[in-house]
């Protein structure tokens, strides 16, 4: 009941459905489907439904007010039971991998910071065989990246799902009805990621399965906001994550092209050394799932 309703108060907060799916990393259908189950429950209609937008009722407006006012129970029992009995660090550093360190954590830290507004963050970005090492070399205690590698030294909790997408310029008409055949896909020109990128392993991970050997790989870069760059100067393609191109499809800059029988998603990770316990890092993965 607690996550239904805090998912009737971000979408309050919002007027949106899309808004409130994004802040909670969970998918929309998820978000529509809990607030119909408490309509359903209450026998109530909160949210008018409109073409482009979404507003609270009469019904809705007041019963946010007892949202608001039982999670703020749900709080000080937290605070009262919970977080008492665990001194809160003063300072969290870890590492992320580029992805998530660009589109993904900054949204997170900023919910985070809202809820513990004295503890502060350092983050260490870099691909996610550049954490792993650091991670294995000690300088970082736990990260979250774009692996599940087989080292044992190394243990993988899952996060949240993950999807790659086939983007171009939004102007690029090259490509009939914006779909090709896996055979198309490695005859088109595309931009990489270096060597040790955790998306590029995991996309030629999939690429195999499909029979695909390597890409027409014409430039290669070390960021994905490089290639979203790229991109916007080009008819040129790329595989990247969803989360990053949001915004790009948003305003039309950017554009999905379906590859017919081919889904590649995956799973960001927290990681740490196996064995390695730490209540900072329970509690921030604790707050990232909540």
């Amino acid at each position: 009941m607690r996550n239904k309703l805090l998912i009737f108060k971000i979408v309050a907060y919002h007027a949106s459905f899309t808004k409130a799916a994004e802040q909670l990393y969970i998918s929309q259908p998820a978000v529509s489907k809990a607030i119909r189950n408490l309509e359903d429950e209450y026998k109530r209609t909160f949210f008018l439904r409109k073409r482009s937008s979404i507003e609270l009722t009469e019904d809705g407006k007041a019963f946010l007010v007892y949202v608001d006012r039982i999670l703020s129970i749900f709080a000080e029992m937290e605070e009262q039971f919970i977080n008492q009995k665990e001194a809160l660090p003063t300072a969290i550093s870890f590492g992320v991998s580029t992805t998530l360190a660009n589109y993904i954590i900054p949204k997170i830290i900023a919910n985070f910071r809202l809820q513990y507004p004295k503890i502060n963050f350092e983050i260490k970005s870099g691909n996610s065989e550049e954490i792993e090492n650091l991670i294995l070399n000690q300088q970082l205690d736990f990260g979250i990246t774009e692996g599940n590698n087989t080292n044992r030294k190394l243990q993988f909790k899952k996060f949240i799902k993950d999807e790659i997408v086939l983007v171009t310029n939004a102007n690029n008409v090259s490509i009939k009805n914006d779909t090709i055949d896996i055979k198309t896909l490695s005859t088109l020109p595309f931009i990489e990621r270096e060597s040790g990128s955790g998306t590029r392993e995991m996309i030629y991970e999939f690429l195999k399965k499909s029979k695909i050997k390597k890409l027409n790989t014409v430039v290669t870069l070390n960021s994905t906001e490089a290639i979203k760059h790229f991109l916007y100067y080009s008819n040129s393609y790329a595989l990247v994550s969803i989360h990053a191109v949001n915004e790009d499809l948003i305003h039309n800059k950017l554009k999905i092209i379906d590859i017919k029988n081919l889904s590649i998603e995956r799973w960001f990770y927290f990681v740490s050394r196996t064995g390695y316990q730490s209540k900072v890092m329970d509690l921030f993965q604790k707050f990232c799932r909540a």
